[in-house]
């Protein structure tokens, strides 16, 4: 009835993409369409971390915009490191953005840490990326929270309750006993301090060097031709967010009025179902979709202990992101299938001719006996 009525209230958005040869209106759902430009004015801005995948794509966005970025991270990937190269970027690009690019050394987790070495730094924005818990960011919110013109904080969608309404809207009540209760804490903090703040709430970020294994996942499978198993019925919609799209709507927020005090939704502007994803990612590796095994089960009949046996959690899980499609000079650039070509392209394929693979398949097996 959910999958009923959600593909029913998606249906009513304009300029649905019916075009895809694999994921069709069966997999794949509009949930919005607004699109804007984005362009940047040069500032000093400060990233904690920015050495990690959404972080890396952010630091590399804010430079070549032309602001000059300081990282606060331990150091473990100095500047000019070549694994902090994004895909596609030639070294002449790399090295212009480094030239804008500096790190202060730090633990983020040490207060005290925080203070004697950020002490005497300005800055017009904070890019508060890997924070978790309250206690990560509020030496941050407190040492800044009267000069710093914008802090501007990673959520996460995870925070709402699951709701029979979808997409997940702005508005939506949380759930305060989520995993991720540690940023609905920082968020209320946030609010309370009187910073001027923007909270990004992304859903599944994806895309080359995604460290988490999402399309990893479906990927390792279907280049071992094995089949996919899959929990439920294959049509929960969940939501997706390519991470160079998710760091330019980051940027995006610099210098936006409208964006103070506010939280925005970022992911695509489509929902794919679980059965959608295999699909989409077979045609993403040049696979016939029609060679694809997928094998649904009851996660409830099997005991996995601390494994994982399936990436995404299985239920609805997707956002509107029309409100950062308004507010903010920003246009989603990646649809899925644009998105997971990349990854194969740039990350999958590179891991598996370095023998990088994982290829733990021990779940599966337990599932499909095989």
């Amino acid at each position: 009835m959910m999958a009923a009525f959600v593909s029913s209230f998606v249906s009513g958005y304009s300029n649905l993409n019916s075009g895809s040869k694999v994921c069709s209106s069966n997999d794949v759902f509009q949930v919005s369409c607004v699109r804007m430009s984005a362009e940047a004015s040069g500032k000093r801005v400060l990233v904690i971390g920015g050495t990690r995948f959404s972080g890396l794509y952010l630091t590399k966005v804010l430079a070549d915009q032309g602001h000059e970025v300081v990282l606060f991270n331990r150091g473990s990937k100095p500047i000019g490191d070549p694994r902090l190269m994004v895909p596609n970027e030639t070294q002449e690009e790399f090295d212009e953005r480094n030239s804008r690019t500096s790190v202060i050394l730090g633990d983020r987790t040490d207060a005290n840490d925080i203070q004697s070495k950020l002490q005497g730094q300005e800055f017009d924005a904070i890019f508060d990326n890997n924070g978790r818990e309250v206690s990560d960011s509020q030496p941050l919110i407190d040492m800044y929270k009267n000069s710093v013109s914008q802090y501007i904080y990673m959520s996460s969608a995870g925070v709402y309750q699951k709701s029979d309404i979808m997409p997940h809207m702005e508005i939506d009540a949380v759930d305060m006993k989520s995993r991720h209760k540690g940023k609905l804490d920082t968020e209320m903090y946030l609010e309370s301090s009187g910073i001027p703040f923007t909270s990004i709430r992304p859903t599944y970020i994806y895309g080359a060097l995604n460290y988490n294994p999402l399309e990893e996942w479906f990927f390792e499978r279907l280049n071992a031709k094995r089949p996919i198993p899959i929990p439920g019925h294959g049509q929960h919609l969940t939501g997706l967010g390519h991470v160079m799209d998710l760091a330019k709507g980051m940027a995006s927020v610099l210098g936006n009025s409208k964006a103070i005090g506010q939280v925005y939704n970022m992911q695509d502007d489509r929902a794919v179902t679980f059965d959608g994803m295999a699909k989409c990612c077979a045609n993403a590796m040049g696979i016939d979709v029609s060679e694809v095994e997928i094998v649904h089960y009851d996660p409830k009949e099997y005991d996995f202990g601390k494994k994982k046996a399936f990436p995404m959690r299985p239920q609805h899980f997707f956002t509107s992101p029309s409100k950062a499609l308004n507010d903010l000079e920003w246009n989603i650039e990646f649809d899925i299938e644009k998105g997971l070509k990349d990854s194969f392209e740039n990350d999958f394929q590179i891991k598996k001719e370095q023998g990088n693979l994982k290829n733990d398949f021990s779940t599966d097996i337990m599932i499909l006996g095989k």
